[in-house]
């Protein structure tokens, strides 16, 4: 069991790595509602600013419309103290984006804390996580390039570098892949990046893209049989069913 140190200890823990902030658009206790770790208990930290532009982004608070302040490394891990959380993901946006995401995970778990990092995996660093949650995008997340020519280049070319995924898998202590899927036109793309990472089916999550009950109902039809015919685990989003699709959860 972890036993995530209190506030004085995260301070020691952290003490060459606390000059840096990071730009945060919220943060928040609650239930991880996605991938291998449903149901934890988590303290989310989620980062401002993304190199990509899903169209059907649920957070453009982080990434179309950015928000937020800066929080300094030691301001985060108070926060994360008072929560008395075990686990703490760090979402985004992109939270590879910035540099003191490194030092932030060192200090964590120096604290004792589980560290998830939510990521596109399109930006290699060096940072030490306990669960890599890689959720590459797929051609059908590009936004049209009639309505946004800018954004739509730059997705379609930074979106999915597999040897920049590779190697955030290699580092990390235990690593999911946690999908998108919009339609069955996805499934073609979704088998080849597996194949290229070389991932265990029982690594692969597989959701569908939508932030109701309903659309997600409705998907899981054609969707969830599929994924139990290839082995990759059928992935809900339960915080929409727990809260709704709002922030804060």
């Amino acid at each position: 069991m972890i036993t995530p140190l209190g506030k004085a200890e995260f301070s020691h823990a952290s003490q060459e790595s606390t000059r840096g902030t990071l730009r945060i658009a919220e943060t928040f206790a609650s239930r991880q509602g996605e991938g291998r770790l449903t149901g934890v208990e988590s303290f989310f930290i989620r980062t401002t600013g993304c190199n990509l532009r899903c169209w059907f982004c649920d957070t453009p608070y982080a990434s179309w419309n950015a928000q937020g302040g800066h929080l300094s490394i030691d301001a985060l891990l108070e926060q994360v103290a008072r929560s008395e959380c075990e686990h703490v993901v760090l979402t985004g946006g992109e939270p590879l984006l910035s540099p003191q995401v490194v030092p932030l995970c060192r200090a964590l778990r120096q604290g004792g804390v589980h560290v998830t990092i939510e990521t596109a995996g399109t930006v290699n660093r060096p940072v030490e996580c306990d669960l890599m949650s890689i959720s590459p995008k797929f051609a059908s997340s590009t936004p049209a390039s009639t309505q946004h020519p800018k954004w739509s280049n730059l997705h379609e070319r930074r979106r999915m570098p597999i040897d920049t995924m590779a190697r955030l898998t290699e580092r990390a202590v235990d690593y999911q892949l946690k999908f998108v899927v919009d339609s069955a036109k996805d499934f073609d793309e979704l088998n080849w990046a597996v194949d290229q990472l070389s991932a265990a089916p029982g690594n692969v999550w597989v959701m569908p893209q939508g932030s109701t009950p309903e659309a997600m109902d409705a998907a899981a039809v054609w969707l969830k049989p599929w994924c139990q015919k290839n082995g990759f685990h059928y992935c809900d989003r339960m915080q929409i069913r727990w809260y709704g699709n709002r922030r804060g959860t």
